[in-house]
């Protein structure tokens, strides 16, 4: 079995959650998600998070504005609805109950 294909697949898993969660405080736009991802070691590509972003915003979890850019072409701010402020509510009440459970697993000692 190779161990990076499962790696990704961790990551993958919670990738989604992870953008909900970058942009639960303010707006931003692609590269500053990416960026916010990348400081936490969330290994990501533009790739991947341009297809999720689509997807989260088609779902109703998030909406978009353009605005104008003093260093380039205008710039889409991505920001979370109601409904992703009340999806990621969940997932983190989802979260949570997952770490506890995985913690308690894997620090479970032999008696």
């Amino acid at each position: 079995m190779n161990i990076e294909n499962t790696k990704a697949q961790m990551r993958k898993g919670v990738l989604e959650y992870c953008i909900l969660s970058v942009l639960q405080h303010e707006d931003a736009y692609t590269n500053e998600i990416l960026s916010q991802l990348k400081d936490a070691k969330m290994l990501v590509v533009e790739g991947t998070v341009y297809p999720l972003l689509t997807r989260l915003k088609n779902d109703g979890l998030l909406n978009y504005r353009w605005e104008e850019s003093t260093s380039g072409p205008p710039r889409k701010y991505y920001g979370l609805t109601e409904t992703g402020k009340l999806f990621l509510k969940e997932l983190d009440q989802t979260w949570n109950k997952l770490y506890e459970a995985v913690t308690l697993i894997t620090n479970k000692k032999s008696t």
